[in-house]
């Protein structure tokens, strides 16, 4: 059996290649990377690497040739569907087996900005033929890095989502659930992964319980939201970006109840203030 880990050079395929060398033999795993400098380090690590691009269909054929299952992670937005398109092609034509892709919570009835890239990729997949799981992520606690740094630094807790509630988890438990599954037998079409579902008043308080440092926790406006984040140095379009999601988020996108998470790690995840404590590094 061979196994490719797609985007092995950003944050979740890292975790997913260390966590996949643990369930299934070095020889049998391969690393996707967009060039021989991007591949550098993993093949220091003594990481079998292909080389390939999503934006570049013969690449990527190249790449999956001789590989059985993917654990294909999404690209980063802008051209996400067309790059997507070339991969789920590829798979198809070098006769890949199965396929689990990193998908986005609730993705068929999400109205989320960021659904429709994750809906067209999942429709694809399914009209390959091509047996797959959509790991339906739910939110990185990473993610909030902006907000949680900023809190750090100034002593306010400022975010524009009211009571909407989120299932996060470290992106490294994500990702070691997604290894599971691309050594899996028989494994489901979807899995809802997440964390235990919380608001944001209640990831500060983790925060503060974390680290030992009282919050001002503000529940802001649009206006005071994107101020907050441009005076943590975001552009103004990168701060309005942060406010889509905090919209998303009020409006329940992320809301999903679900275990699947803890049932494919087969263990608790980790607390929400010993995540961010790992996320801050503190000892």
């Amino acid at each position: 059996m061979t196994y490719l880990v797609t985007g092995a050079t950003g944050g979740f395929g890292h975790y997913a290649l260390h966590y996949l060398k643990e369930v299934a033999p070095n020889e049998e795993i391969f690393a996707l990377a967009r060039s021989e400098e991007k591949s550098a380090a993993l093949r220091a690590a003594g990481v079998n690497v292909r080389l390939g691009d999503y934006a570049d269909i013969d690449s990527m054929k190249q790449a999956l040739e001789g590989i059985d299952r993917l654990l294909f992670v999404s690209g980063a937005p802008g051209n996400r569907q067309a790059e997507h398109a070339n991969v789920v092609e590829a798979a198809k034509e070098t006769g890949v087996s199965y396929i689990a892709y990193t998908s986005f919570a609730d993705a068929d009835h999400s109205t989320s900005i960021l659904a429709p890239d994750h809906q067209f990729t999942e429709k694809l997949i399914k009209q390959s033929g091509i047996k797959h799981t959509f790991l339906r992520n739910n939110w990185y606690i990473e993610n909030e890095l902006p907000i949680i740094e900023q809190a750090m630094k100034t002593g306010e807790f400022v975010y524009a989502a009211a009571d909407g509630k989120t299932g996060w988890a470290l992106k490294r438990e994500y990702a070691e659930a997604a290894a599971n599954v691309l050594v899996s037998v028989d494994v489901p079409e979807i899995l809802e992964l997440s964390g235990n579902l919380v608001t944001y008043e209640e990831l500060a308080e983790a925060l503060e319980k974390a680290t030992g440092k009282k919050l001002e926790i503000i529940a802001a406006d649009n206006k005071g939201f994107v101020e907050n984040l441009k005076a943590a140095g975001f552009p103004q379009e990168a701060a309005e970006m942060f406010l889509v999601i905090q919209h998303d988020i009020k409006k329940e996108q992320l809301a999903i109840p679900s275990k699947d998470l803890e049932k494919v790690l087969g263990k608790p995840l980790v607390s929400l203030d010993e995540a961010l404590k790992e996320l801050l590094n503190i000892k």
